[in-house]
């Protein structure tokens, strides 16, 4: 009789460890997918930092810089 109250104890451990990992799998996932507390971007960069790397190659002049630098502000 103690064992089947002791085996009745530690499925229900094993569930409770199995549905812990099964939960940090899922947010893991999520984090992953959905670009991490980081900003939500993705791994991208944003669009301040394009617009500065743009700038710095020469791609745009310094007036349309400071333009859109403040439509992004």
């Amino acid at each position: 009789m103690m064992w089947d109250g002791a085996m009745a104890g530690w499925m229900i451990v094993w569930s409770i460890l199995i549905l812990a990992g099964l939960v940090a799998i899922i947010m893991l996932a999520v984090r992953t997918f959905s670009g991490g507390p980081e900003g939500r971007t993705g791994g991208r960069a944003s669009a301040r930092q394009i617009l500065d790397e743009r700038y710095a190659r020469g791609d745009i002049s310094d007036e349309e810089y400071r333009q859109r630098r403040q439509t992004l502000e």
